[in-house]
């Protein structure tokens, strides 16, 4: 009943939004746009307001501490090192799902780069703080992220805002040739002791979770168990990720409308 409920919360929110141009019905939207375009903003909704996601961001730091100080406890013959996604991982990029939802729009790198480009993005509760303290036990800090080489700057003006430390050119890994970050941590690697990764994304932590179906995602997940919570530090998000368009066989020329017949394929309901 709760799940029904937030997708009829989220086909009035389309039929309100769809009401300022064309007017359908409620009824009209519930058919066709609960999830996409529109659903995204409940996800927004829910991590900007949520006190649950907050907790769970700072369940995530909490472990994280634990597993850092652990693993300082351990010799190692290469200075200690965290590696880190940026975006929902450090950084709340919430109001640009809001913007882009609430219009009826998709992700775009236009509207994406005008959204980087203010560096007004918020921290991601928990993350300066357990940052700041890893630096303090003379760990590196390095971010890897699929942010472009376009958005260097205003990424460096967002974390350098906020004080994160190790906020520099040495510091930051862009995308480059590919969304695949595996080559980019091995770089880190080749000088540093990767003690903990974090994201919000599997694709943040190793390439075996790279581009996969739906069915390989849960697969290597659950071969990744013992993972996740020791070295693997996952942040939620809702809002987007590899779990989307999995779902949609990774093409991204799909219509709005293609997109959201195959994601209501996917809910699991009962009679």
């Amino acid at each position: 009943m709760q799940y029904k409920n937030i997708l009829l919360t989220c086909a009035l929110l389309a039929g309100m939004i769809a009401c300022k141009t064309t007017q359908p019905s409620v009824s009209q939207a519930a058919s066709s746009t609960i999830l996409q375009p529109y659903g995204p903003a409940w996800a927004a909704l829910w991590q900007q307001k949520a006190a649950e996601y907050k907790a769970l961001c700072f369940q995530a730091y909490n472990i994280a501490k634990i597993r850092l100080d652990e693993s300082l406890s351990q010799p190692a013959t290469l200075p200690p090192a965290i590696v880190t996604d940026i975006d929902e991982t450090i950084l709340d990029n919430s109001p640009y799902t809001v913007h882009t939802a609430l219009r009826g729009e998709g992700y775009a790198d236009k509207t994406w780069m005008e959204w980087t480009a203010k560096a007004v993005a918020d921290t991601v509760p928990g993350a300066l703080s357990f940052l700041q303290y890893a630096t303090s036990k003379g760990v590196h800090v390095f971010y890897i992220t699929n942010r472009s080489e376009t958005e260097r700057a205003s990424t460096l003006q967002n974390l350098q805002r906020w004080h994160f430390p190790d906020a520099d050119n040495e510091h930051l890994f862009l995308k480059t040739t590919t969304s695949g970050k595996e080559s980019r941590r091995q770089q880190v690697a080749q000088t540093h002791h990767i003690v903990l990764l974090m994201g919000d994304n599997l694709g943040d932590f190793a390439a075996i979770f790279d581009k996969q179906p739906v069915d390989k995602r849960e697969q290597v997940t659950q071969q990744s168990a013992a993972d996740f919570g020791k070295r693997f530090i996952v942040l939620p998000n809702p809002m987007y990720g590899d779990w989307l368009p999995a779902m949609f066989e990774y093409n991204y020329k799909r219509t709005p409308g293609e997109m959201d017949s195959l994601l209501r394929r996917e809910l699991r309901d009962y009679k």
